[in-house]
């Protein structure tokens, strides 16, 4: 049972012994003095009791009501703080479902960057693959060159040695740009206006014949020069341009009758008088510029295949 119930039964028990004092009182005529007293006493005594009780009561009932505010006041702080954590509890499954789709986006995320680091790593392997193998062919291109440089360098030696004998006859054997020059002067080998090859520049070139028969994989190219004199047309002869191949084909022809020179290496070309060495205002430079030159070129098919190499 509450305080509260009990304070409500000890009142009704004070109403009644009052009741009860008042109808014993109507009676006092019919008891003692001494009952009276006794009775006056002990009303005396339940009126204080009662005046306790109400105070009591007063005093738990404002006790009732601040316990009820405060119930109130707890009961609102107990629906904020329901709600406060409802809010979170939403906000934590929120944050969880982002997390859960950022972990599922940073696995694939990076998953992916794996994959793109291997695709990368396969792409560098294959590149310093390709680099190696390129810088093999560039060392290769290199000792090739160098070879070719030596081989020619002494080409252009045994070709000075065996044409010896004609040196400031009108002959220079010179090397530049990867090739030989034999240059041979029109005092040496024609006479002026032909293209018949006289017995001194038979010789020579029977002698070059006899090097380059050691070198099968050397392209002879043979070109006739001549000075910008106006040729006037007369018999078999047309122009210079006529002149200098005409005098370009007998060296070939000359140099064929070494049977072991192949005739593929070979190239005649007429080059008239649009290629001159020395100025045509002297008679010096006029003759410079008549000449036959025979350039000597190393194969390329080998250096070629290999820059086409993959």
């Amino acid at each position: 049972m509450s305080s509260w119930t009990r304070t409500q039964i000890l009142i009704m028990k004070q109403f009644f012994l009052s009741g009860l004092v008042f109808f014993l009182l109507s009676f006092s005529s019919c008891v003692s003095t001494k009952v009276f007293n006794d009775l006056e006493a002990r009303y005396a005594i339940v009126k204080s009791e009662r005046n306790g009780f109400e105070k009591s009561r007063d005093s738990l009932q404002q006790a009732w009501d601040k316990l009820d505010n405060d119930l109130s006041e707890v009961s609102s702080y107990l629906e904020r703080s329901r709600d406060s954590v409802s809010m979170a509890l939403e906000q934590v499954k929120q944050w969880e479902e982002k997390y859960v789709l950022l972990k599922e986006n940073s696995e694939e995320k990076i998953q992916n960057s794996i994959a793109q680091n291997n695709a990368l790593l396969k792409e560098i392997a294959l590149r310093k693959t390709e680099l190696q193998s390129r810088s093999e062919r560039v060392d290769q291109l290199e000792e090739m060159i160098q070879n070719q440089k030596q081989a020619l360098s002494e080409l252009k030696n045994r070709i000075s040695n065996a044409l010896l004998n004609f040196e400031g006859k009108g002959l220079t054997v010179e090397q530049r740009n990867g090739k030989v020059y034999v240059s041979m002067e029109n005092k040496l080998l024609f006479k002026s206006g032909r293209w018949d090859i006289e017995p001194a520049g038979k010789q020579a070139l029977s002698d070059l014949a006899k090097v380059l028969e050691e070198n099968p994989d050397i392209a002879i190219l043979i070109e006739g020069h001549t000075d910008n004199v106006p040729f006037s047309p007369k018999g078999q002869l047309e122009s210079n341009w006529d002149l200098s191949t005409k005098r370009a084909t007998a060296v070939v022809n000359i140099l064929l009758e070494n049977e072991r020179i192949l005739p593929q290496n070979l190239t005649a070309a007429g080059r008239s008088e649009f290629l001159p060495i020395g100025p045509n205002s002297s008679a010096e430079g006029r003759a410079s510029n008549r000449r036959i030159e025979v350039v000597l070129s190393p194969s390329l098919d080998e250096i070629t295949a290999l820059l086409e190499t993959n």
